[in-house]
């Protein structure tokens, strides 16, 4: 049985990128398939993404998501939100009701917002009756790091590049693992 677990970013600057790619590193390390998508941006002057832009029906067909955005005064980018708005169809079928999900951000210092973000995005995740993923602390390096990672899902601090440290790289990428783990046991109970 194949699981697909689609990875969801929006990236500016390429840190929130660089999260998504440790994730999917994750979730090919479990035996799934990452399919890493991103959204439009609202401004019509933006550069071509790096990865094609997801549609309902991949979000639809997906086994679990994993959600980033870069922080944006304690929120999700305006992009993302743009596209949660748009899934009413998935809302109304029930099409995501217990696959499991998880979140990640950047943000550009320490204290910007990160846990705000998660718990933001994990909104439209719950309303859509995702099962939430975060980083339990029998993860070592959340006891370690002096940059990125919460409970509430991998993150990165970017005060000066988008290049992660060890610890973030560890965190995004075992947090990629579980969410592949749990999207194959679940996907094995239905």
């Amino acid at each position: 049985m194949s699981i697909k677990v689609v990875v969801l970013y929006y990236s500016k600057h390429g840190s929130t990128q660089a999260l998504a790619r440790q994730i999917a590193r994750g979730i090919e390390a479990q035996g799934a398939e990452a399919i890493l998508r991103t959204v439009p941006a609202l401004d019509s002057h933006a550069e071509q993404a790096a990865d094609p832009y997801l549609t309902l029906d991949e979000l639809k067909q997906c086994d679990g998501l994993a959600f980033g955005s870069p922080v944006w005064f304690g929120n999700m980018a305006a992009p993302l939100k743009h596209f949660w708005d748009q899934t009413t169809p998935l809302w109304i079928s029930g099409a995501l009701i217990d696959k499991p999900a998880c979140v990640f951000t950047s943000s550009s210092s320490l204290h910007g917002g990160q846990e705000s973000t998660q718990q933001s995005m994990m909104l439209p995740l719950m309303h859509h009756g995702m099962l939430m993923v975060g980083i339990p602390y029998s993860e070592p390096a959340l006891h370690t790091t002096t940059a990125g990672g919460t409970p509430y899902g991998a993150s990165h601090v970017a005060t000066h590049s988008s290049q992660l440290t060890t610890h973030e790289s560890e965190l995004a990428k075992n947090l990629g693992k579980r969410l592949a783990m749990l999207a194959s046991r679940l996907k094995d109970r239905l």
